[in-house]
């Protein structure tokens, strides 16, 4: 029981007034009278200031907030930064979403696409459910509800949601909106059903990619076709093709230097061109210029759609994807080409090689190597565009679709 009573603080004279356990009343001259609580912390006395009575605290509020603060100093938490954290109002879980996309588009290297995504993503599946949540309620119950309507439904959509999550979770703990710790992955995905296993990109088999393409280059040619032709020859992804620009080519070097923002891994590559490669760009320019993007959409100025080469796939009466030619390349370098080693066929793909060690010492980007190795990969599947080819097909604009 403290010592002080409400009419002894109504009645307070100036000076310093103690009730027990650290906290004391404080009288000014002029009568203006403020809570303290006296604590140790890190080995030193601080006194806080709890507020003033009786406008902020009443005696028994102040008592209330004083044992609160106490217990947290004892257990060694900062009790000062606690009573300031306090002061700040916490933000739902939609209001911070909003904060961390605003920040850390601005400041982590997003690309546009990223910062769009993010931001749609979690307001279609995550706020309409646990956005109203303030921000340091959120735990791993209010996730595993946010997360359980898709996460059999679009696993991958899932997956990318539950770090969007965590991401909001670490800016608002940097904010000092929350103190718990982040909830682990596996306490969210233990209470989710299981997922299905992942399934890879249907490949077209790489036997069958020289009779494929040599049918591609017997029909009609088409901004489409020519960068599905291009795409295979080069074992790019579908994105970095579409978006290629003349200036990025070198021709009399065989070289195809594709910027950070075009790569998945967001670091500049550069793609080394065979000379059946070389042959389709010689022919786009012809058709289409040597300026701006190579392979140009339907709208002056803007890239093929992402369904432009798919089309070309289901027109040719082909399930696979396109991006199931990188595997094509990738297992036929294994089977066809064994003396040449991996980690060529895996620069050639724009994939991170070797340990983090090895990666430090690898001063070179095999690129003479890679030359080699997508010269004989563009003799194998379109042998009537490289030197020494045969099963000569005329590449003709004139020919059928």
């Amino acid at each position: 029981m403290g010592k002080l009573t409400d009419l002894k603080v109504k009645s307070a004279k100036p000076g310093v007034h103690g009730d027990g356990a650290g906290l004391y009343l404080r009288v000014k001259p002029s009568n203006a009278k403020s809570w303290v609580l006296r604590v140790q912390h890190m080995g030193r006395r601080e006194d806080i200031g709890l507020g003033g009575y009786p406008a902020d605290l009443s005696l028994g509020e102040a008592r209330e907030k004083a044992a609160r603060l106490r217990k947290l100093a004892r257990a060694g938490v900062d009790a000062r930064a606690e009573r300031d954290r306090a002061k700040v109002r916490i933000p739902t879980f939609a209001e911070a979403m909003l904060e961390a996309h605003a920040e850390l588009s601005k400041g982590s290297g997003w690309s546009s696409k990223t910062a769009v995504d993010f931001k749609k993503s979690l307001n279609d599946h995550v706020v309409p459910r646990i956005g109203n949540t303030r921000i340091d309620f959120v735990h791993s119950d209010q996730i595993i509800a946010a997360l359980s309507p898709v996460w059999t439904v679009k696993p991958e959509l899932a997956k990318k949601l539950r770090i969007r999550i965590m991401q909001v979770l670490q800016f608002a703990k940097a904010k000092r909106w929350r103190t718990d710790a982040l909830p682990l992955p596996r306490e969210i995905s233990g209470g989710l059903a299981k997922q299905a296993p992942g399934k890879n990109y249907a490949a077209m088999p790489f036997a069958d990619v020289p009779s494929f393409v040599s049918g591609e280059l017997s029909k009609q040619e088409t901004p489409g076709r020519l960068a599905l032709l291009f795409t295979i020859l080069t074992a790019a992804r579908s994105g970095e093709v579409r978006f290629a620009r003349w200036d990025h080519i070198n021709v009399d070097a065989h070289t195809w230097t594709r910027p950070a923002d075009l790569m998945k891994m967001k670091t500049a590559h550069v793609v080394t061109l065979s000379e059946a490669a070389v042959a389709v760009l010689g022919r786009a320019a012809e058709l289409y210029g040597r300026e701006g993007l190579i392979f140009p959409g339907a709208t002056k100025g803007k890239p093929l759609s992402d369904m432009t080469l798919t089309r070309a796939m289901r027109l040719a009466d082909r399930q696979e994807t396109v991006h199931g030619f990188r595997s094509a390349f990738r297992d036929w370098a294994a089977e066809k080409m064994p003396t040449v080693p991996a980690m060529v066929a895996e620069m050639a793909l724009a994939h991170k090689v070797g340990t983090a060690t090895e990666q430090a010492y690898l001063r070179s980007d095999l690129r003479d190597m890679r030359l080699s190795l997508m010269n004989a990969w563009g003799r194998f599947v379109a042998p009537s565009l490289s030197p020494g080819g045969s099963n000569v097909v005329e590449m003709s604009s004139a020919a059928a679709a």
